[in-house]
């Protein structure tokens, strides 16, 4: 009982919609917080995984103008 009291004053309602052109949050009460492009650009760092460069419209500026170690890419696309 106590969890819930505490728990209620810090969470919020809210839906994520994972599109594959943008990515959506919607947060009850207050509307759409994040609309976002579904873009990431990745670079292979030594070890071979990748890091995350950008995401959302600074990852889209990306797209088709990397260099060949980075790749921005859309995730959600053909998914």
């Amino acid at each position: 009982m106590v969890f819930n009291s505490i728990w209620g004053r810090f969470s919020y309602d809210l839906a994520i919609d994972l599109g594959t052109s943008n990515t959506l949050i919607y947060v009850k009460g207050k509307g759409i917080v994040l609309n976002e492009p579904s873009v990431v650009a990745l670079r292979k760092d030594e070890t071979g995984f990748d890091k995350v460069l950008a995401v959302g419209k600074e990852a889209k500026m990306m797209l088709g103008r990397t260099p060949e170690r980075i790749d921005a890419v859309r995730p959600m696309k053909d998914a």
